[in-house]
């Protein structure tokens, strides 16, 4: 294969594939190049140039079952990238909450990255265990001579829909269940078992609904919110809202991306003073994590926010996590809601 994407929607009982046969994946360097465009999205978190906008083309589609044997070798990377150790953290962290003290921001995501230096298992393997553990969440596996191979399980709807009817989300707030709470499920939790929210996570999640609101209104006036409500994904539950829009004009996609990603979720507020601090100060690169990815105008848009993802290298895996800074958090929380999001991804790895 030249480049590749394969998809598992929630709940769906069968997975899709999006095959390149030749060629490169085209490269863009803004997310309003995509407008009018079909194919397979890979993003990363900030277009650049080692980390392109990229496009698989879409010269075969196809629906499999997971009986089907598609383990094809995937090109893994040789080269290594650094991660985020206890210590950098703890600096990015001071630096960040220094920022958000002096009310120069109102929130602001600090990402980090951990390497497991392990044999490869096959990746195809891997999506389809993701699959079978994740029912809740859209599990995509990725590859492409820019971008390396990626595995994705991830909760987020930036958009998706076909014509007609779009849909987006506000994810935010982060909670491990543990104990009788590990038995919550969105439609089906007992009466009696209550997630109760902090004030520092509803507060986290209305910031990024309420971004939500100001960019849907630069592109139309007919959408609607319904929540926020707890969601789970994994062993971690969230705050979600959802909202349902239409678009006047179908065509222009790729402005609409332009003005959602990156949403409060993985950024920050102000959009565009906290994207700029992050690219500058956080010691972890984010590459591909916390972009999106996803089938774009393939019959229907499936474009999800590339959280609870990996890398995979030739020698091992790269884990990517990320959580909301708000003037009240604490350093040593945050660390462990990023350590409790890798378990994600390390629960595929048996470690």
């Amino acid at each position: 294969m030249s480049a590749f994407g394969i998809y598992r929607l929630p709940y769906e009982d069968h997975f899709t594939l999006v095959e390149q046969v030749t060629g490169m994946p085209k490269e863009f360097r803004s997310l309003s190049e995509l407008n009018g465009q079909q194919g397979f999205v890979v993003a990363p978190f900030a277009v650049a140039d080692p980390l392109p906008l990229l496009l698989i083309r879409a010269d075969k589609v196809e629906q499999h079952s997971f009986s089907d044997d598609l383990s094809h070798a995937c090109p893994l990377q040789q080269e290594d990238h650094p991660s985020g150790s206890r210590m950098s953290y703890a600096i990015d962290f001071a630096n960040y909450h220094s920022r958000l003290l002096a009310g120069d921001f109102q929130k602001i995501v600090l990402a980090r990255s951990a390497k497991v230096a392990q044999q490869i298992t096959n990746p195809f393997d891997l999506f389809r265990d993701a699959c079978q553990r994740y029912p809740r969440l859209f599990v995509c596996l990725v590859s492409t001579p820019q971008s390396g191979t990626w595995l994705v399980a991830t909760p987020e709807i930036l958009l998706s829909g076909d014509h007609g009817r779009w849909q987006t989300m506000a994810l935010a707030g982060t909670m491990k269940l543990e104990g009788e709470q590990l038995a919550f499920d969105t439609a089906t939790s007992p009466a009696n078992l209550h997630i109760a929210w902090t004030d520092k996570n509803i507060q986290e999640q209305r910031y990024v609904a309420t971004y939500i609101t100001e960019c849907l209104e630069q592109f139309t006036s007919d959408f609607m919110e319904k929540g926020p409500y707890t969601t789970r994904a994994g062993n971690l539950v969230h705050l979600r809202s959802d909202f349902t829009f239409t678009l006047p004009d179908e065509q222009h996609l790729g402005d609409v991306l332009s003005a959602l990603h990156p949403t409060p979720a993985v950024c920050g507020l102000p959009k565009r003073a906290t994207f700029d601090f992050i690219q500058a100060n956080e010691h972890s690169p984010r590459r591909y994590y916390s972009g999106f990815m996803g089938p774009l105008q393939l019959s229907e848009t499936h474009l999800y926010v590339s959280l609870r993802c990996m890398e995979l290298l030739a020698d091992g895996y790269q884990l990517y996590a990320g959580g909301g800074l708000l003037p009240d958090s604490v350093e040593e929380q945050e660390w462990q809601e990023t350590e409790a999001k890798m378990e994600t991804m390390r629960n595929l790895l048996y470690i």
